[in-house]
């Protein structure tokens, strides 16, 4: 049921690929809850996406950009402003990328290429969308801005790779510039430290099916959906979470504060 939480915000909404990716529900509960918003993902993407269905759905405008690019960002802003109408409200970083996950690089002899690529696309994107921002003055007093995240940030999951040194960097991103943001213009930033996720991206990684049972059971109250992802950003960019910046926020059922469950250690021994 909506309770027109976002009812007059304005906002963008990135990396929604198809209707597995958390940031499709987002865009769908957005616009329920009353918000207009534009999508944007990279020209690739879009390509292999079904970006413009969700367009349809939602009544929003689809801008490609390039969030590795300045120049597409400032675009992206100026174009995004013009079409809703002002300021900005909400913005979702919902981007993430390893070459060396796709192409099955061990992390110990990483293909440095590959990782700089991975760095740019998936951390330094935030930086430049949260940069352009502050230069453009484009997003409102009070305005929040989110960036997906995962624990292998904090811990070793040998599957992650470098994308765990990337997320690490996308978090302290969210930590620094939320301090400055939030002196100057009041506007939050934070990461969702997000449950393993059937998204088409998740669902990539070697391993990915055994590891999100291994989760689910870890969990007390099982595994976040993308679904209850979505709810969570929408609280976020909300009236109701106006003081919470600079927060990694753990969305995972639970996962992160239980060293074994039952479930688990029956497994184990055999019960």
């Amino acid at each position: 049921m909506p309770y027109n939480l976002l009812k007059g915000k304005r906002g963008i909404i990135t990396g929604a690929l198809d209707e597995n990716s958390i940031a499709w529900k987002v865009a769908l509960l957005a616009h329920a809850e009353g918000a207009t918003f534009v999508l944007t993902n990279a020209p690739i993407a879009m390509r292999m996406g079904e970006i413009n269905k969700l367009a349809e759905k939602t009544n929003s405008k689809v801008i490609p950009a390039d969030a590795t690019l300045v120049e597409d960002i400032e675009k992206l802003y100026t174009e995004a402003m013009a079409h809703l109408g002002g300021k900005i409200d909400f913005v979702l970083h919902s981007i993430g990328m390893s070459v060396n996950i796709r192409k099955n690089v061990p992390y110990t002899s990483l293909n440095y290429d590959y990782f700089n690529k991975g760095i740019d696309v998936s951390a330094l994107s935030f930086h430049k969308l949260l940069a352009v921002a502050h230069k453009m003055d484009a997003i409102n007093e009070w305005g929040s801005v989110v960036a997906l995240s995962y624990i292998a940030a904090q811990r070793a999951y040998p599957f992650y790779t470098d994308m765990a040194d990337i997320k690490a960097m996308l978090e302290s991103i969210a930590r620094t510039f939320g301090y400055h943001y939030g002196k100057q213009k009041k506007v939050r930033i934070n990461t969702i430290s997000q449950s393993p996720t059937k998204t088409t991206a998740g669902s990539g990684i070697k391993g990915f099916s055994e590891f999100y049972d291994f989760a689910d059971k870890q969990s007390p109250l099982g595994n976040a959906s993308a679904e209850d992802c979505a709810n969570y950003c929408i609280s976020l960019f909300s009236d109701l979470t106006r003081m919470v910046t600079m927060q990694n926020l753990l969305h995972d059922g639970g996962y992160s504060s239980t060293g074994v469950s039952q479930e688990q250690l029956d497994a184990i021994i055999g019960k």
